[in-house]
């Protein structure tokens, strides 16, 4: 995943707004957004090859997410998948801040990686580069660097979030597509320098990327509302134009032994298998 956006504890309506763009390699080996059969309780995309996720929710409210560090020259080979610290979180039982306190003795194991990490009280972010604290009301944009770098996609995703808050319902949402749809390129003094080369910060530095061989795999919005009802809505690419799959949740997190109601919607275009940014 290579970008997210939210705005947590701000819109009147919504504890959590968030829109996320997952960047991969177009051959990597992935399953859209569904309930898990061997954890149904989550709902996530799978990473077919390590078995971790790069986004997901649960039914009580567990939410996480990964981003990596971008930083090349340090790449660890071997290293174990990133993709699963979001999928062990939502899987088990613990709160995130003991979650977070397990995993930070066992950090310097991973490649660079960002990990958004909350549940239906409170909001976390840690990374193994040099970042752990709760966050407070406030709208953040995370890329393959620290939390609200100045990275031309994060300060244009933030600035677009901010606009797309004004709005209600449908609205809100197309507002929210429209953002991780974004093509504008910045201009090369603008662009960050993580070691990748000119012409590779070129091609990542849109909101949604694309190139013949990587790009963005799928944009997901997540609603999680004040009165505690989630919509959660993912478009799967394939290196495209358009989405080949579009599928919709809706459910209310309660406690784990409340019953509960999900609603379900998939639109499939075309059979294809694509891949997850859970290295």
């Amino acid at each position: 995943m290579c970008l997210i956006v939210f705005a947590y504890n701000v819109h009147p309506s919504y504890r959590l707004v968030l829109a996320a763009n997952r960047d991969e390699f177009y051959e990597r080996p992935s399953s859209s957004a569904d309930f898990w059969k061997d954890h149904p309780r989550v709902l996530a995309g799978r990473d077919m090859k390590e078995g971790g996720t790069w986004l997901g929710i649960t039914k009580s409210g567990k939410f996480a997410a990964v981003t990596n560090y971008r930083e090349p020259s340090s790449l660890k080979s071997g290293a174990p998948s990133r993709g699963r610290l979001v999928s062990s979180y939502l899987t088990g039982n613990q709160a995130p801040d003991k979650y977070l306190k397990k995993i930070s003795s066992q950090a310097d194991k991973y490649n660079g990686f960002n990990l958004l990490l909350g549940d239906d009280n409170n909001l976390f972010v840690f990374s193994n580069r040099g970042e752990n604290k709760k966050l407070k009301p406030g709208i953040y944009g995370l890329s393959n660097h620290l939390l609200n770098s100045p990275w031309p996609k994060v300060a244009r995703g933030r600035k677009m979030l901010k606009a797309a808050l004004k709005k209600k319902g449908e609205a809100l949402e197309e507002a929210l597509f429209a953002l991780l749809a974004d093509r504008h390129v910045p201009p090369d003094n603008k662009l960050p320098s993580t070691g990748v080369g000119l012409e590779w910060e070129r091609l990542l530095s849109p909101i949604l990327t694309e190139t013949q061989i990587y790009g963005t795999r799928s944009s997901t919005i997540l609603l999680i509302g004040k009165n505690r009802r989630v919509r959660f809505v993912e478009k799967v690419f394939d290196g495209q134009k358009e989405p080949w799959i579009t599928s919709r949740f809706s459910f209310v997190v309660r406690l784990k032994f409340q019953k509960r109601s999900t609603l379900k919607f998939v639109s499939r275009t075309i059979p294809h298998s694509g891949g997850n940014d859970t290295r």
